[in-house]
């Protein structure tokens, strides 16, 4: 597995659904895509490897997608998750929505382009809060070492 470039983990129990969506990756991009038709499997992946973004379908027969994708927030709270679905069910959408922070609600068929630009715009998203939670920690770092200097100057002057 290549790690410069970013690992989409993704589960559907069809098995036609995992390939055509890794196939169509592989053509189109340079992720590393890792597909499973059991979500068991695909959680004892992401328990031992860092990805990048997690696409579940919904209704799947060992746990449905929203259980699953909140086990995976869990585990990495930061991966962006997605949920794709062939039932356009609004309640259930804002209920996966609210309980497992998805970033997206994509419903079945896709268009491969709308696909790609959703998973681009996933991981973008978590390369930017990557990137402020370094510029945080920076700052309160510097904060640290200022007040500890500033403690270190009324010492000398007391």
């Amino acid at each position: 597995m290549n790690k410069e470039e970013p690992t989409i983990v993704v589960v559907d129990d069809e098995e036609m659904v995992v390939s055509s969506i890794e196939s169509f990756l592989s053509l189109e991009t340079e992720y590393n895509v890792e597909t499973f038709t059991s979500v068991k499997e695909a959680l004892a992946f992401v328990e031992k490897n860092e990805v990048d973004l997690v696409v579940s379908d919904y209704l799947m027969p060992e746990m449905n997608g929203i259980q699953f994708l909140g086990q995976v927030r869990k585990l990495q709270p930061n991966t962006p998750r997605i949920i794709l679905t062939g039932y356009a069910d609004k309640e259930n959408a804002i209920k996966a929505i609210n309980e497992v922070g998805l970033f997206q609600y994509i419903e079945k068929p896709w268009e491969n382009e709308d696909l790609l630009i959703i998973f681009r715009n996933a991981m973008e998203k978590k390369r930017l809060m990557e990137q402020l939670k370094e510029k945080i920690d920076q700052i309160n770092k510097a904060y640290t070492d200022f007040n500890d200097l500033q403690k270190e100057i009324v010492k000398t002057f007391i």
